[in-house]
């Protein structure tokens, strides 16, 4: 009778048989020695620092410069605190080393639509380290439904290919950090398992522990299989729009506008974007531990987007959103093109929407929807984009909103 060579099972007992020489292998011990194989060539993987490709300061802002528009203090923080990241690594691993570099968490303070989550992805173009962007919203106390916050390095490790050295030393964007801030100071009888609870249980991963990961991501049990990860050299970058913190720096800085001085002082002072005056307590204010502000040494804003800045985004970044839409006409024969007029309108309805970059793309998409659905079964070959046609389409939308004559 047929049967496996290996676990002695007969033809009848599995999927599929295969036969050699003189045995025979079944389905199962395939898989089994599939994994076998697999655990114990990622074991023989190390980390190697010659590996890198050194990055200088410079050279990451100007690859940013091609993507992202304005924010240079933002571009500049970021592109520091990964070349201080790159040395890191290659700074030998010795007891003997007197000085040890830590590594400076970083966190970005921006309105909704400012370009936090592209600048995270545009650098992880550039990275020859593993970089994942995970999202804080889901992340809950364990126990409770929702993501435990050692989930955020399941996904650092799928990145890296379940290589450990490898990601031991990546990077950590948590966006949307703003919405695990503390609901209130006023005690209650519920949890309050999103927020507070959550930056607790991030602390261990900022400052740089070994944590228990499961591989496959979801809620830990006791007989799952873990993988330990070390934290120490793993840079976390969070970002959130912190929506209402203006007034609380504005709170902050109208008690230190008080004495002799205070007019000179209160007219030096951006009124419209006091987002540039953030500091450390404001966030205090907001919601977040002052336990985990310590852990984010490194603060930095990005500056709401201005009438200038959103035309640029518009047509100058590698992607913007008139290359994108006249490569998907070009793909079907047509040549696309926009009337100055109609990039303008198109930027003031941004402004008075108030929802930066992503207003821009929600706008045109209004506009060219019915050319994207019409034009592609037609036989024209340029198609040009002018201020009334655009004036029509949005007022088919959104009227009585936008009030188009």
């Amino acid at each position: 009778m047929e049967k496996c060579s290996f676990c002695g099972r007969t033809k009848r007992e599995t999927q599929l048989l295969i036969a050699g020489v003189n045995a025979f292998i079944c389905d199962i011990c395939i898989n089994q020695a599939h994994e076998i194989l697999h655990k114990e060539t990622h074991k023989q993987k190390s980390f190697d620092p010659k590996n890198l490709t050194l990055l200088k300061p410079q050279q990451i802002k100007a690859h940013l410069d091609q993507y992202v528009i304005g924010q240079e203090m933002a571009k500049r923080t970021l592109s520091v605190a990964v070349y201080n990241h790159y040395k890191r690594l290659v700074q030998p691993d010795s007891e003997q080393e007197e000085v040890e570099i830590e590594k400076s968490n970083i966190i970005l303070v921006g309105q909704t639509g400012t370009g936090k989550t592209l600048l995270a992805k545009t650098i992880a173009r550039v990275l020859n380290v593993p970089f994942t962007i995970v999202d804080a919203t889901v992340l809950t106390e364990a126990g409770y439904v929702g993501e435990d916050v050692e989930s955020l390095l399941t996904r650092l490790l799928q990145v890296a290919d379940y290589d450990v050295p490898s990601a031991e030393r990546g990077i950590v964007f948590i966006d949307e950090i703003d919405k695990i801030a503390r609901k209130g100071d006023n005690p209650s009888i519920t949890r309050d398992v999103s927020g507070e609870g959550v930056q607790q249980g991030l602390l261990k991963l900022l400052e740089g522990s070994i944590v228990n990961v499961p591989p496959q991501g979801g809620r830990k049990h006791p007989d799952q299989a873990t993988i330990a990860i070390n934290t120490k050299n793993i840079l976390f970058i969070c970002g959130g729009a912190f929506d209402g913190i203006e007034k609380h720096i504005g709170n902050r800085m109208n008690t230190k506008l008080v004495g002799y001085g205070a007019s000179k002082e209160n007219q030096k002072v951006d009124r419209k974007n006091l987002i540039r005056y953030v500091a450390p307590q404001d966030l205090k204010s907001f919601g977040l531990i002052p336990e985990i502000i310590g852990r984010l040494p490194v603060l930095s804003h990005l500056m709401p987007l201005d009438r200038e800045a959103l035309r640029n985004i518009l047509t100058e970044p590698k992607n913007s959103i008139i290359k994108q839409y006249v490569k998907l006409f070009a793909m079907d024969g047509i040549k696309l093109s926009f009337d100055d007029d109609t990039l303008d309108y198109i930027v003031d309805k941004a402004l008075e929407f108030k929802l930066g970059a992503r207003g821009l793309r929600s706008i045109c998409e209004e506009i060219m929807i019915d050319a994207m659905f019409e034009l592609p079964t037609q036989k024209l070959k340029t198609f040009k984009v002018t201020l009334d046609y655009a004036m029509q389409k949005l007022s088919d939308t959104f009227d009585p909103m936008l009030k188009v004559a």
